[in-house]
């Protein structure tokens, strides 16, 4: 393997139920003692969703809530102030809860080509169907990006930032399948290596330590990530299918980590840890692959954000990914 960045063994994806910002943080950093995450709480209203609180990041760039969802516009109106007021909030929890910490840290915001299938032009339609608006938006938000790291690195100064991308909706933008405003056609398919190049610019505005890019969609495509510089992918175990096994043992054995989401992201019964990963291990042995790599390769998550979970069972999701995440490192085999 490439001698690429370590990761802690687990840690969660980003979102958790209820409002409290103090609860959710220290759920976040009592129970990941060494790779700890910044929650988001979009149960607090617009601004707290993932793509609002990615567009209160964005530079000289300010959306507003509409009927039809985030539009941008000419200035920052109430909403923008909102989201920013609220990662404010949940910044000032995340440094009370790391003081003297010198460990790993996970901040996450949405990627370029999910903001654009998002984010509406103020004609109605995405920003998706415009290349100079997609451009001018994966600058912004790699400027965003830098500011947020920044200010993360005055408040936690012993802390290795890990930033995580959430792409979820970059395989249906990859294969034309985001519809238009009237809902009757879809929106034309970037080319590919544009695709690429725009991940991979604001992949760089964290150039002092390593971007996870996360999907809990099927298919996630791996090489693509691999190539725009991604050092670990994020995705739903569940989704897996054979079809990917070539493009994960190549990831592995190029030294990609992989964040295996394998704790169901709502409420229902939990497994034993072992159990949890079983499925782990079995693809291990189907690649091939050594069984003293699986520590090395794997961090263990929930399947997707916990926002649509009961606090009790977001809970304990987080501690059993802890649990789980101990059971592939103790008995790999």
């Amino acid at each position: 393997m490439n001698a690429n960045p370590t990761f802690g063994p687990a840690t969660g994806i980003g979102s958790l139920p209820g409002g409290d910002a103090r609860e959710a943080v220290k759920a976040a950093t009592g129970t990941f003692d060494d790779f700890p995450f910044l929650p988001e709480l979009p149960a607090r209203g617009p601004g707290a969703d993932m793509i609002g609180r990615t567009a209160g990041m964005l530079v000289e760039m300010y959306a507003r809530v509409e009927p039809s969802g985030w539009r941008l516009g000419d200035r920052p109106g109430r909403d923008t102030k909102r989201a920013r007021s609220w990662l404010g909030e949940d910044l000032d929890a995340l440094e009370e809860f790391t003081q003297g910490y010198e460990g790993q840290v996970k901040v996450q915001a949405v990627g370029p080509w999910t903001l654009a299938a998002a984010l509406e032009l103020r004609n109605g339609e995405l920003a998706l169907s415009d290349l100079g608006a997609c451009r001018d938006l994966a600058g912004s938000l790699a400027e965003g990006i830098r500011l947020h790291l920044d200010e993360l690195r005055r408040r936690i100064p012993g802390a290795q930032l890990v930033l995580q991308l959430d792409e979820p909706s970059l395989m249906a933008v990859l294969r034309g399948q985001v519809r238009t405003a009237s809902g009757y056609r879809t929106h034309r398919i970037p080319d590919r290596q544009i695709a690429e190049a725009t991940l991979r610019d604001v992949i760089g505005a964290h150039d002092d330590g390593p971007v996870v890019v996360h999907s809990c969609a099927p298919d996630v495509p791996f090489a693509f990530l691999r190539r725009a510089g991604a050092a670990a992918v994020s995705f739903d175990f569940s989704l897996l299918t054979e079809r990917d096994d070539d493009a994960i043992g190549e990831a592995v054995e190029g030294g990609t980590r992989l964040f295996a989401g394998v704790v169901p992201g709502t409420d229902g019964p939990l497994s034993d840890p072992a159990g949890s990963v079983s499925g782990v291990r079995t693809l291990w042995r189907r690649l091939g692959l050594h069984p003293g790599l699986l520590a090395e390769a794997v961090t263990v998550t929930p399947s997707c954000g916990l926002a649509g979970a009961s606090p009790q069972y977001a809970w304990q999701a987080l501690a059993h990914c802890v649990q789980a995440a101990r059971s592939l490192a103790d008995n790999p085999e």
